[in-house]
């Protein structure tokens, strides 16, 4: 690998201290949230899921020193500079906001709802009880997706007219129990991200077109498979394809973001979704067009992975929020609803269907 200094991922840190309370213990949180906070040395001060075994567990094994038995409990036990990560299933996000003390801290997980309506609705609250709230759309935050944000932002690979993102791998979504019993699944729960994403690098587009469907080794599950089109006009190009099913062994699997522009390309392959949760190693790369030089892909280290860093960054962003140091989340609960309001149109634009060109 090769080091070059504009290669940056560094984020910003909070001055003052804080503490979090957990909602939820399931598989995200002992994966990712609370790695995440032990190696950003944030004390974690109490625990509650409805399911005590799952919540003891993690105490257990992250040093959590309490345990609490209801949700009310938990609540009690927040201090002023205490953070409620809220990390349930979306439909449960609804009950659990309107009892947290006005003006609390909130990181929410995405995604914010289970469906547009629901989304609107947890704005609402937010906002009536002033809650200083973020959205857990940690993927903006993923170390690679900062070092190219920031080389995209200072004109590196010049005007950036594409973007793909492509996830040809195996998902191992038995290990989330809720999500085969919900009516929308793969572009909600997964494919939301690079809607984020897309929205995080080119804004909104004029319009997306969508298809999401099943598999036959997945019927339980409401899609697992995904191919989405952002209209941003006849210029820049947008697209996003999915398949959890790629059970053929890793040697064709992929899981890479790629940015294209006028004068150059990035590509980072996001080596934890390939052998979830085991994962492989991350590639970072950058093609950079010269005059009279064949351009050639070189390899650079950046600092940090997708797991547990990303989630490191999105709370440091929400506690850089309450002190003061930054005038609003790089999730803000705003954003959030809009990336909402671009999977809705998704799961509208996959209802509709196309356009037939034969006689029926």
């Amino acid at each position: 690998m090769m080091y070059h200094p504009e290669i940056d991922s560094t984020i910003q840190r909070p001055v003052e201290s804080f503490e979090i309370i957990s909602i939820g213990a399931g598989g995200i949180v002992r994966e990712a949230h609370q790695p995440a906070y032990r190696k950003a040395g944030w004390k974690v001060v109490a625990v509650y899921d409805p399911d005590s075994r799952k919540a003891h567990e993690l105490a257990r094994d992250f040093a959590i020193e309490r345990v609490a038995h209801s949700l009310e409990e938990a609540i009690a036990l927040a201090g002023v500079n205490t953070i409620f990560d809220i990390a349930t299933p979306a439909a449960e996000i609804s009950h659990i906001l309107p009892l947290l003390p006005d003006g609390s801290l909130v990181m929410i997980q995405k995604p914010f709802g289970s469906n547009l309506e629901e989304a609107t609705r947890l704005q609402e609250i937010c906002v009536r009880k002033k809650l200083k709230a973020a959205v857990n759309f940690q993927n903006r935050f993923i170390p690679a997706v900062t070092a190219a944000k920031r080389l995209i932002d200072a004109g590196t690979i010049g005007d950036l007219h594409h973007m793909e993102v492509r996830m040809n791998i195996y998902t191992p979504w038995h290990l989330w129990n809720f999500l085969f019993t919900i009516p929308r699944m793969e572009m909600l729960y997964h494919s939301i991200h690079y809607m984020d994403l897309a929205r995080y690098f080119l804004g909104n587009p004029k319009s997306v077109y969508a298809k999401t469907v099943k598999h036959p080794h997945m019927m339980q599950l409401a899609s697992v498979r995904s191919a989405i089109i952002l209209d941003y006009g006849d210029i820049i190009q947008s697209f996003i394809t999915t398949n959890h099913v790629n059970v053929y062994g890793q040697k064709y699997q992929d899981a890479f973001i790629k940015w294209e522009g006028t004068r150059g390309a990035i590509r980072h392959q996001i080596g934890k979704y390939i052998n979830f949760p085991e994962g492989v190693e991350d590639h970072f790369e950058i093609s950079l067009l010269e005059n009279g030089k064949n351009a050639e892909w070189e390899s650079y280290q950046v600092e940090g992975q997708w797991y547990p860093d990303a989630f490191i960054a999105s709370m440091a962003n929400l506690m850089c929020f309450a002190e003061g140091s930054v005038k609003e989340p790089v999730n803000s609960v705003s954003s959030a609803v809009q990336t909402m309001q671009l999977v809705e149109a998704a799961y509208l634009s996959s209802e509709s269907g196309g356009i037939s060109f034969l006689p029926v």
